[in-house]
This record gives structure tokens, sequence and C-alpha cells, in this order.
């Protein structure tokens, strides 16, 4: 058995693995079309030190504390049967996760309104997710609730001020991050696990996808009201006189993210706390991992925030603005692509759901070709985002087709890979987008003369933009599989037919039921598919 020790360096060298082309994008630019002065460049390079680390440690973190924790409230939520607690706890926890969540608190940052906002966001992401648990207990298809919020919010996106229709869409990106997936995607697997359905495993997603309707409904129902104060706060890019005072950025840094990151874990752990007291109680020897989880959670999120905020932040707006100011400036579109396809694998929450997967599924479904098609999907969409920037071409559009798109696949994909697609989406809309593609796009639209309007206009929206691609690339990756497995069985049996979702297998003597949820994900050989 792998000592500690020997678990952590593993997990750092994944994160480093993660880390680096993203790295060495920025070090090819910064050496060739886009030098950085001296201090940006330490500064980034320190910030990506620290991100691998706290990448590292969260990653463990997040398996020893925050996936067991709503591991264990999940599984026990569906004992009482009774449907108002349910939904009361379910409430509580999403408003509670999403308070903690750091790239919330990077988005809100943006505006002069930070607290309102969170809460705000916060209401609408408790309130999906209360949705999100009685869809597993109802056993509801998720096409149907996805159908009808999108409604809602193409509905409303026609009303509002569009100031504040791009950080609407942004705030249902940034609640699915690094705090939130681990956690809430853990009660849908413990809610499915206890729930007597035979489609377990497909249930088990989807939360994530319900829960990022709700902000976007929130912020888009602050701007119909008229809510003064969502627009843009821009921020100045750091300057540092020398290595001293470089160093001394880095260190103030520490206890803001140590209090932010407190006053984020410390209500989860309460709760958890009380909620076990009441409730089955988790062993000793079991308490004792939740909490050393709970450390390493809390100190690879400081780092990693510290990271990110001081040391990527100002690259993104700065090779965003210098390569926009050229007259070369349509090379930020394919530039952006690029850095838009290697972010996803440096996402925290992205490993997450990697092993949500595998676990669920059985590897069914191979590990490497969820981050691949996320990957595909964010690249696209990073293109889009600085084409916006550029030319100021308009958010709705864009994403009314997109989500349409997305929706109409949901009734002919394999639903496990609808509930997977828009999990993804959210997933892949975390952290290093907010801290890394956003900044980009702001500094390109400020390159071109872009107002304050202009910028919550046209540069937010990014986010949005990353969680809608995947949406459409692992619902296309599910057709591949349905298509290929109904191929083999097709060799392998004389008649067959499906009917809802179930595959009717003539074996001669007798009728076989298989549900297509397992058929549409067997006998599928990874390797071809890439070749």
């Amino acid at each position: 058995m792998k000592n500690r020790k020997t678990i952590i360096l593993e997990k750092v060298k994944e994160s480093f693995s993660s880390v680096l082309p993203i790295a060495g994008v920025v070090l090819l630019l910064s050496l060739t079309l886009c030098p950085l002065p001296n201090d940006i460049f330490i500064a980034f390079i320190i910030g990506s030190c620290l991100l691998v680390v706290g990448l590292g440690l969260f990653s463990l973190g997040a398996e020893m504390s925050m996936s067991k924790i709503g591991s264990h409230i999940g599984s026990n939520l569906t004992k009482s049967r009774k449907i108002p607690i349910i939904s009361l706890i379910a409430l509580i926890v999403g408003i509670l996760i999403t308070v903690s969540e750091p790239d919330l608190h990077v988005l809100a940052g943006y505006t002069p309104i930070k607290f309102p906002f969170i809460f705000a966001v916060a209401v609408g992401l408790g309130v999906f997710l209360v949705i999100a648990v009685l869809r597993i207990i109802f056993n509801v298809k998720i096409k149907y609730i996805l159908l009808a919020g999108y409604g809602i919010i193409i509905a409303l996106s026609f009303l509002v001020n569009p100031d504040a229709l791009a950080i609407a869409y942004d705030a249902g990106g940034v609640t699915t991050g690094a705090m939130s997936v681990p956690f809430v995607m853990s009660i849908g697997a413990g809610i499915a696990a206890m729930s007597d359905q035979s489609s377990g495993e497909d249930s088990s997603f989807g939360l994530m996808a319900i829960c990022s309707i709700g902000p976007i409904i929130s912020v888009l129902i602050m701007g119909l009201i008229g809510i003064e104060g969502i627009q843009y706060v821009g921020h100045a890019l750091p300057s540092f006189d020398d290595s001293q005072q470089m160093g001394l950025s880095f260190l103030s840094a520490l206890p803001k993210y140590m209090g932010d990151v407190a006053m984020g874990l410390l209500p989860i752990i309460a709760f958890f706390l009380i909620y076990q007291y009441f409730t089955e109680r988790v062993h000793k020897s079991e308490m004792i991992k939740i909490s050393i989880g709970a450390i390493y959670t809390f100190v690879g999120i400081v780092l990693f925030l510290v990271g990110v905020n001081v040391g990527f932040m100002p690259v993104g707006s700065y090779l965003g603005h210098a390569i926009a100011s050229t007259n070369s400036a349509w090379i930020i579109v394919p530039i952006g692509m690029i850095l838009g396809f290697f972010i996803i694998y440096a996402e925290p929450a992205v490993g997450v759901l990697e092993s949500q997967v595998e676990d669920a599924t059985s590897g069914s479904i191979p590990k490497k070709i969820l981050p691949l098609m996320m990957a595909i999907g964010v690249a696209i969409s990073a293109g889009i985002a600085m084409i916006r920037a550029l030319t100021g071409m308009p958010l709705l559009p864009v994403l009314v087709v997109g989500y349409i798109v997305a929706v109409v696949l949901s009734f002919f994909a394999p639903s496990i890979f609808t509930s997977l697609a828009f999990d993804a989406g959210g997933v892949a809309s975390g952290v290093m987008t907010a801290t890394f593609l956003l900044p980009l796009s702001i500094g390109v639209c400020e390159a071109s003369g872009g107002t304050s309007s202009e910028i919550m206009s046209n540069a937010f929206g990014t986010i949005a933009l990353v969680a809608m691609t995947p949406t459409i690339s692992i619902q296309i990756l599910g057709l591949v599989f349905k298509h290929k497995a109904k191929l083999a069985e097709a060799a392998e049996v004389d008649e067959h037919i499906v009917i809802d979702d179930t595959l009717i297998v003539d074996l001669g003597e007798q009728t076989q039921e298989i549900p297509a949820a397992r058929i549409e994900i067997i006998d599928f050989d990874i390797q071809k598919f890439l070749e």
C-alpha cells in the first residue's frame, strides 16, 4: 500500500503534467510574439509552481474529504423519505457550497456588488440543487428539465439589459468549479445508489448541469428588476520594482485567500458534523481521513488561488491587450484556441469528473476520452470568445443556437452522455477559465477600444461559451458510441429492436432486455476512434 508522501508526489506530478502545456504556450509567446515585462514573467513562473503544488494537494484532498462528505450526505438523505426535509438540506448545502466557490469570487470581483451578487447566485444554485435531487428520486429524464430550464433562460435573455446578460451566463459556469463539483457529484452518486433505480449510474450524473441553470436565472432576474451595480470594475496590472516587492505581493495575498477559503470550508464542515450527528455517524478512522483531506483541500486551494490570481491573471490580461494592439490582432484567435485546449487539463474539477465517470461506469467510458472531447469544445469556444472581443459579435445568438443544438442532441444521444455533457460544460468553465481566459478576452476588448459597457457585453460571456461547447462535443461522442454499439450488437444477434431506451434482443428460445445505458457503451475500441 502506498504511503501518503508517495501519493502526494504522484498527485503533484499529475498536476505538473497538466499545467506544463499551458505554461509552455505562454513561455513560447513571451519569447516570440509578445515579450513580457520581467516582473510579470517571473510572477507567472512563481504562480505556475504554486498552481502545480496547490492542484496536486487539492486533488488528493477532494478525494479524501469533499467527495466522502458529499457521498455520506447523499446516501443518508433519502433514508428519511420526507421530501420537505430532503429539499431543505439540499437547499442549505447548495447555498453553502456555492458561497465557498473560488471562481465565483473571481467573477464577482469584477462588479461593485460582490456579496449581493454571490448571495443571489448561491440561492439560485441551491434551488436548482433541490430540483436536481428530486429529479433523481422521482427518476425524471434530465432532457425535460434542461429543456424547461434553458427555455426560461432564453425567454428572460430577450428581456434583460445586455450589460447583465453575459455575466449572468458566466455565473452559471463559475458556480460548478473546484469546490462544488466533488461535493455535489458525490451527493448525486450517494442518492442514486440509495434510490431503487435500475439506472443508478445514469442518474448520478446531471446534477451539475441542472445546478448551473439556477445562477443564470437569478442574475438575469437581478438585471430584469434593475438592480444597480452589474457593471465592469477593472483591475490594474501589478508592477514590481524588485524581487522583494514581488515576494511580498505573493505573501500578502496568502491571508486574504486563507480567509476566503476558510469562510467557505468551515460552514460545510460544520454542517457535516451536525448532519452526521443526527444521522448515521462516520467511523472514527474515516473521520480522521476526512479531517486530513480537509486540510489538504484548504492548503491546496489557497496555494492554487494565490498562484492563479497573482501570477496568471496579469499574464492573461497583458497577452490579450498586447497581441490585440498589433497589426496582426487576429492571431489572438488561434492563440486563444490553443490556450483553451490546454487549459482544460489544468482545471481542478476535471480530474474529479473523470474519476466519477470511471467509477460509475466501471471503466466502460474510457477516462482519457472525456477531457479530450472537453478540450476540443473549449478550444472552439475560446476562439469564438476572441472573435467576440475583437468584433463585438453579440453573445445571445451564439448561445441560443448552441443550446438548441445541445438540447436537440439530448433526444438522440444516450441519456448518460447527455448528463455527462452538461456536467462537463460546468466543470470546464472553472477557475482557470475565470482567471486566464476571461482576462485574456478583457485585454483584447480593452485594446480594441472597448468601453466599460462594451467589455461587459463583449468580453464577458467567455465562461458561458466554455460551458456550452462541451455539451455538444460530448453528446456527439455519445452518438458515436451508440452507433458503434449497435453495429457490434447487430453482428452478434439475428434480431433486435430498441424500444424506450431498452434493447430487446431475440436469442431464439428467450428474449432478453438490456438497458441501453449499458449497451451503448460496450465494445468500443478507443484507439480505433482516435485514429
